[in-house]
């Protein structure tokens, strides 16, 4: 029997009698249309669609009618993980449990343990197996903000290695350098489901891990690897600001194995500016944190810059003085010339699009850098990144998305000042001035009801403030906490982007495109997917209040706003 709970517009979450994998095994098999993602848990299996896709109680007919069959156990070879038992918990982890710290470190090592699911960061297997008198540790009151890779860790009666630096909230035990998750292996995570593993202690600490394979899209190429060399034109980053990065529209269908979707966080905004460019929608472009960043065209191309509105220079190789460029409209570039783009004036991220689009060497279907997964990397000064030869899309070149900077336009409906705002339903959400109280809508659930009437009225009735240790995986919000009903652990299950998940600190966190995939606070509501773009423009200090929006009010928004409704008018 399952019972399905609504995760925001894009996602279901199943609670099944079913053991979890093989019923995320048979919608993976049943090939739905729109759904992009299938997670199990301990306990659930979430269902992710494309945003507005699927009414959640269709969804949810259509997978109570799928014949559910047992699965293979899997690759049975036991893995062996070094292990130094000096993490910073071990003393915490000693007192809760009533034992000495000798005591945890041989109930730890001496367990045997099966993988049951990967999720949360890639390379990330829940270990189960636990020795029953640790098995009652629960996770901390505040996750920290970074977690070092290698990191060995129970909570939740589960064990677990972080494979890479993170945000978490599990009891940090000790340390490994063997490696769990390496992108340059031809199988890139160590564990799979229904593996045993074994933690074996190494008193005198662990052999140095060979240095990782990094991804070299960032660094200064060879000069036989430079796109002229082979007639093509290619952008080199002279300067990339705080923080720059290749998106597209993210990785989807790798969250069973902790891959997070990743993409553009304002994925809107990214969409308008290839559409401008004359590219679809989905073009891997450059998402620019707090702008800062200079670029020389080699070659010669058509650019557009959207998202937070920044000043845009363009000076020529002629040494020419700089020329002043529109925010939101295409620009044609001259061989050699050099773009420049300024801090932002409302706003966190700005995405320069160019025609052709950016061609770095795609990895599991996309462009998209994830730092948390290896995958990509920061742009470094003296990167070269190649642009492909441009499709016609009918659409780009036609006018501009946005007025000058400081009217802070968001996406790409909205044309020179005068001119046509286009279709009703692209009307596009704003970048709001700095200081302006910003209004997230969310769809109540799916844990909702591990929380007090209290903490509902808390969340729909005061403001929040977005905390310094925001990023890409998520907004860190304070303001007055939200009351837990329940004090026991969350099962570790799947969330979707949008997520406000909230830890025994009662303190929420908004997830974003590069949040973990699995985790085990409860979620008490999921934003609108419209409104994760506007999220993403948050910066630390901004403040921002949530109204509730239905289901169904959910869904005709998602609808309404798809990136591939965008239009650009002439």
């Amino acid at each position: 029997m399952n019972r399905a709970r609504p995760a925001g517009d894009a996602g279901l979450l199943v609670e099944t009698d079913d053991p979890p994998a093989t019923l995320a095994a048979a919608i993976t098999r049943a090939g739905i249309p729109g759904v992009t993602d299938v997670i199990p848990g301990a306990r659930t299996v979430l269902v992710i669609t494309e945003p507005g896709g699927w009414d959640p109680g269709e969804l949810g007919a259509v997978i109570d009618q799928l014949p559910v069959s047992d699965l293979d156990q899997g690759d049975a070879t036991e893995v062996a993980i070094l292990a130094v038992y000096d993490g910073p918990d071990l003393a915490e982890v000693a007192r809760l449990s009533g034992l000495s710290v000798d005591e945890v470190i041989e109930a730890h090592c001496r367990a045997v343990y099966t993988v049951g699911w990967l999720g949360f960061a890639p390379g990330f297997g829940y270990l189960t197996g636990l020795d029953p008198r640790l098995a009652g540790i629960p996770r901390l009151p505040t996750p920290r903000v970074s977690v070092p890779a290698g990191s060995i860790a129970i909570a939740g009666g589960m064990s677990a290695v972080y494979p890479s630096s993170s945000p978490g909230g599990w009891r940090l035990i000790g340390h490994t350098t063997t490696r769990m998750w390496d992108p340059g292996r031809e199988t890139p995570a160590l564990l799979e489901p229904g593996r045993r593993v074994r933690f074996i202690p190494q008193p005198g600490g662990c052999p140095e891990a060979a240095a990782r394979p990094g991804d070299k899209a960032g660094a200064a190429p060879q000069a036989d690897q430079i796109p002229a060399a082979r007639g093509l034109p290619y952008l080199e980053v002279v300067r990339p600001g705080p923080l720059a990065t290749v998106q597209d529209l993210g990785r989807h269908g790798y969250g069973a194995v902790g891959v997070p979707p990743a993409g553009a966080a304002d994925a809107t905004s990214l969409a308008a500016a290839n559409l401008l460019a004359g590219n679809s929608p989905d073009a891997a472009g450059i998402e620019l944190t707090l702008g800062r960043a200079e670029f020389r065209c080699a070659g010669g191309c058509t650019i557009a810059v959207t998202g937070a509105p920044a000043t845009i220079s363009l000076r020529a190789e002629n040494g020419s003085p700089a020329s002043q460029q529109p925010f939101g409209a295409a620009i044609d570039v001259p061989d050699g010339a050099l773009v420049s783009i300024g801090p932002p004036t409302a706003g966190l991220r700005s995405y320069l699009a160019v025609g052709g689009g950016i061609t770095t060497p795609a990895v599991l279907g996309s462009r998209s850098a994830d730092l948390h997964s290896g995958i990509g990397g920061p742009l470094r000064a003296g990167a070269i990144l190649p642009i492909g030869r441009t499709e016609p899309t009918g659409q780009g070149r036609q006018g501009s998305a946005a007025g000058p900077p400081g009217g802070a336009p968001h996406g790409s409906a909205a044309g020179p000042p005068g001119g046509t705002a286009g279709p009703e339903r692209q009307r596009p959400a704003m970048v709001l001035a700095r200081g302006a109280l910003t209004r997230l809508r969310i769809v109540l659930g799916p844990r909702t009801d591990w929380f007090t009437a209290d903490a509902i009225t808390a969340l729909l009735g005061s403001s929040y403030t977005v905390g310094a240790a925001s990023n890409r995986t998520g907004l860190r919000l304070d303001g007055q906490p939200l009351t837990r009903s329940r004090a026991s652990e969350l099962p570790s299950e799947g969330v979707v982007t949008g997520s406000l998940q909230v830890p025994h600190d009662g303190k929420p966190i908004l997830l974003l495109t590069d949040h973990p995939t699995v985790g085990g606070y409860p979620v008490i509501g999921v934003l609108v997917s419209a409104d994760v773009g506007l999220a993403a423009q948050l910066r630390p200090g901004d403040k921002i209040t949530f109204s509730v929006a239905s289901i169904a009010e959910a869904l005709a928004s998602a609808a309404d706003s798809a990136v591939g409704c965008l239009d650009v008018p002439g």
